[in-house]
């Protein structure tokens, strides 16, 4: 059964700008937290155009980021891009980027020459099998993310993470994980939820 958005509201959700981890291709979890690019900087403030071309009310929307530093960079530049004050948003663990433990920081490479056998089994199911070293699995970060989504009272904006928002936008789709894994995970656009229904918006060619 799909994720639905509470009756009445609608929830627009993103990916955090581009980080100097994505250019590298490194996992980037929990503990490695790496700054906004150049590139990364704009995709965010492209995202504050898509709010105000897409929600004449933007002012009056929830503002929630997952708590880790280059989400709420890039919150800070959404609302400075919108003329609104840069800390006037709320933290949320529940949007964090899934926990890649022992992972965090290496390549995809990297992590299945070190840890051959545990990368294997979490490849053949990512919503069971964990990431070694205290990671999380598909099932934990669709349970927050359900969570987040099913307590939402408002309009709400929030800023989240490539694995979380690709986990988020199979829920609404009623995937398996192995569609959500399949999934992309663009930056610099904003997906709008109604019900079950998910649209992605970008910002419009000028």
């Amino acid at each position: 059964m799909a994720l639905e958005v509470p009756q009445g509201l609608t929830l627009y959700f993103c990916r955090h700008g581009q980080t100097e981890a994505n250019v590298e291709k490194r996992f980037q979890g929990h503990t490695v937290d790496t700054p906004l690019t150049g590139k990364g900087v704009q995709q965010a403030r492209d995202l504050g155009e898509i709010l105000r071309t897409e929600v004449p009310s933007f002012a009056e929307l929830d503002y929630v980021c997952s708590p880790l530093e280059r989400a709420q960079a890039t919150m800070e530049l959404v609302r400075d891009t919108l003329g609104l004050p840069m800390d006037g948003f709320r933290v949320d663990a529940r949007l964090i980027e899934i926990n890649l433990g022992a992972w965090d920081g290496l390549t995809a490479h990297e992590a299945e020459n070190r840890y051959p056998k545990e990368y294997a089994a979490r490849t053949a199911d990512k919503w069971n099998v964990r990431v070694p070293g205290g990671g999380e699995n598909y099932a934990s970060v669709a349970a927050r993310v359900t969570a987040f989504v099913e307590s939402l009272e408002r309009d709400t904006f929030a800023v989240s993470h490539g694995a979380a928002t690709r986990i988020l936008r199979g829920l609404f789709a009623g995937m398996n994980w192995q569609q959500m894994s399949d999934l992309d995970e663009p930056q610099g656009c904003v997906f709008r939820a109604t019900g079950s229904d998910v649209v992605r918006l970008d910002r419009p060619v000028t």
